[in-house]
């Protein structure tokens, strides 16, 4: 079964970056949205980035427009309210589908390893993925949970 390290994604930028590049990192994966009722979340998320960086964490973010149009911008101003707003260091990634055909690679890989409580499919914005240090997608939080929620998982891998 592959792992995380295994798929590729571009850079909000759109630099074609190999996820092997987080090999051995603690990572939370997540797809965001700048104009979602979650999108504060962005600000825990970057306070657990920063936190936990220098004992191997990252927190990647991937924004979506696929549910309810709440990331409608280009990648420019994706990066531009992300920096901010909410002065977003971790690394952020060209817009993505998360479901259906043209889902990313990625998140058909998240969605088999770790189904959701209704199935497989991301409900919503802020679906939160935790991979361990080989790359194994070992959590799966819904977009309910809070960033600062997850420290006892994220610190139990680390």
């Amino acid at each position: 079964m592959p792992n995380v390290y295994d798929f590729t994604a571009l850079s909000l930028s759109g630099e074609e970056v190999a996820l092997q590049r987080y090999e051995g990192l603690v990572l939370l994966i997540v797809n965001t949205a700048s104009k979602c009722g979650f999108t504060p979340q962005y600000q825990g998320l970057e306070a657990l980035h920063r936190e936990y960086a220098t004992r191997g964490f990252a927190v990647l973010g991937f924004p979506c427009n696929q549910f309810g149009g709440q990331e409608p911008g280009e990648a420019k101003e994706i990066a531009e309210f992300c920096k901010s707003n909410y002065d977003v260091s971790f690394p952020m990634f060209a817009k993505i589908d998360v479901n259906g055909a043209n889902a990313h690679p990625l998140y058909q890989h998240l969605k088999r390893a770790k189904s959701g409580l209704l199935g497989s499919a991301i409900k919503w914005n802020f679906t939160k993925f935790l991979v361990d240090r080989e790359g194994r997608v070992i959590a799966r939080h819904a977009p309910t949970a809070r960033p600062e929620g997850l420290k006892q998982a994220i610190e139990a891998q680390l």
